[in-house]
Parts: structure tokens; sequence; C-alpha cells
């Protein structure tokens, strides 16, 4: 499975995503504690259905959890709702929604060594946000190539 700095996230380093029945990264005790990676930031976007896991309660009891939608997350996200029904965590686990600490309504991390973790279902709204921004930077810089998919072109009124 490679080497240990090759399978934990760290800081700076991009989580993996997986989907899977069964917890897939490892207890804090091993990833989050003095003897691994203390400030860890896990996004977990593999596992989008109440009956599938990417991580184990211990990690999620540990993390300081937040989520794009708490609605979706406390009805249908089971790396949230596995430890809700061992009674492990509640519905107040969940620190906030991504536009909520983007707006600065929520605290972030709140020391250096926490550990944060993201828990993501996929909303339309995140893809069309990033591809607009990834748009909006080409413009900026001139790159890319435009392409006309039938209709009006860009600008035209």
């Amino acid at each position: 499975m490679g080497s240990r700095s090759s399978r934990w996230p760290r800081r700076g380093r991009p989580s993996p995503a997986r989907t899977s029945s069964a917890p897939r990264l490892p207890r804090p005790s091993r990833c989050c504690s003095a003897n691994g990676s203390p400030g860890a930031h896990v996004n977990a976007v593999g596992s989008s259905v109440a009956f599938t896991r990417e991580l184990d309660t211990a990690a999620v009891v540990k993390a300081r959890l937040f989520v794009d939608r708490r609605e979706s997350t406390i009805n249908e996200a089971g790396d949230f709702l596995f430890p809700k029904k061992e009674g492990a965590i509640g519905d107040d686990h969940i620190r906030g929604e991504i536009g909520q600490l983007l707006l600065g309504q929520v605290a972030g991390r709140t020391s250096p060594n926490e550990v944060t973790l993201f828990k993501s279902l996929g909303l339309a709204v995140e893809d069309l946000a990033a591809a607009h921004h990834i748009y909006e930077k080409a413009l900026e810089k001139g790159l890319g190539t435009a392409i006309e998919l039938r209709g009006s072109r860009h600008g035209d009124a």
C-alpha cells in the first residue's frame, strides 16, 4: 500500500477519495496523534450514502466536523450516521456548513494541532462554483480554448 507518508493525509497534501462499505482511514491514534499528524485535515468525499463510510467512529469523534449541507449529512452521510447510531456523537457534533465557514459565521480550526474534517456529499452547487472560479481565472489569464456549443456566444446580446 505504499509508504506511511504516502498513505496519511497531512496539511498541504490532497486527501484520497474512496468509496467503501468499511472505514479506510486509520484511527486518530495512528494518524492524528503525537505519533502521526496533529493538525491534519481530512476531506471525506468518497462515501455519500447512509450505509457506507470512509472513517471509523474514533476518527469522526476526534475531528472538528464541517459539512456541505447539515440536513443532507444528518440524513444521508454514513460517516456521520454510524457514529451517531453508536451514541458517540449527536447532531451538535457538526460545527457548521462550508458556506457558514467561508462567510465567517462559524469558527474553523481553533488550534494548530486540531484535526478538522470536511464531510461532503457532493452538492451540484459546489461543482458549479468550482467551475465558475476556474472559468473566471482562465479568462483573467487568457487561457483555454473557446468552443461554440449551440446558442449565443459569451457576451453576445
